[in-house]
């Protein structure tokens, strides 16, 4: 960790939060890249790498961002309560609002379950921005996290907001299998599979430099930006992977992967964060 702080703490917050989402979208596209070696992947392990990004998401959007969303409020003399409460309610609003206007489908469901406004779009098209809603609010998140770094502020660091995005690295992996194997399961070539599937993770580098910039220039807002994020985030979890971990009613492969997930990113925020 001491290393990566090293080589990349001189450089522009802007730069560092480009480099640190181009890192989570390319874990994006190395679990697409599971299409070039299997056309199905068991469930059973699938729900298992969901239950996991559920766990690690969760653990991130309390010890990355409220809790220091919290303490930075206290320090700027805000009642610390209100930020924190302002933000998660916000994110969570927003991710709501986007989830009934943008045309998207959840993986498995059949595509006369189209959610949002009505469209012709093919299903290929609606099941990545399924994904890309998710990693919309991860990449803001991460770009919070460095903006906040890059401010200097006791409640934000370097080393967490680097922890962040090797929490949302990891568990952008089942996401991106979770577009391209459907897809070749559905008769899309290998590659057209994969280019769909890494597609879906385009859009964290760019709400990363939108949510590092907007901290930046407005720093009053940072402990709502940082709560914001944080709602964002449980919202996906609630929404969508912790209910297609949890299909099979009576499989614990979800609930193990979130106990697992939400223990890694932990320990991964406090030992090293």
């Amino acid at each position: 960790m001491e290393i990566i702080i090293e080589n990349i703490k001189g450089y522009n917050p802007l730069l560092q939060t480009l480099i640190a989402t181009l890192f989570t979208w390319g874990v994006t596209a190395c679990g697409a890249g599971l299409v070039f070696f299997f056309k199905t992947i068991n469930q059973k392990i699938m729900r298992l790498m969901l239950g996991v990004a559920s766990g690690v998401m969760i653990a991130a959007s309390f010890w990355s961002l409220l809790n220091p969303a919290i303490l930075l409020g206290e320090e700027l003399g805000i009642e610390p309560w209100i930020p924190a409460a302002v933000g998660f309610l916000s994110g969570g609003l927003f991710l709501w609002c986007i989830d009934k206007i943008l045309p998207h489908i959840h993986v498995g469901i059949k595509k006369d379950k189209v959610e949002g406004v009505k469209t012709s779009w093919q299903r290929s098209v609606l099941l990545v921005l399924a994904i890309t809603l998710h990693n919309i609010p991860e990449g803001f998140a991460v770009g919070v996290a460095f903006g906040a770094a890059s401010l200097g502020v006791g409640s934000a660091s370097l080393a967490s907001a680097i922890v962040l995005a090797i929490g949302i690295g990891l568990q952008n992996f089942p996401e991106g299998a979770a577009v391209s194997i459907p897809l070749r399961r559905e008769g899309f070539s290998r590659l057209k599979a994969f280019t769909y599937g890494q597609a879906s993770g385009i859009v964290e580098p760019i709400a990363g430099l939108l949510g590092a910039f907007f901290v930046i220039k407005v720093r009053s807002l940072l402990p709502y930006a940082l709560s914001f994020a944080a709602g964002a985030m449980i919202y996906v979890v609630v929404e969508e992977l912790i209910p297609t971990a949890k299909e099979e009613q009576h499989d614990d492969a979800g609930t193990i992967g979130v106990m697992i997930g939400f223990t890694l990113m932990m320990i991964l925020d406090v030992a090293l964060g």
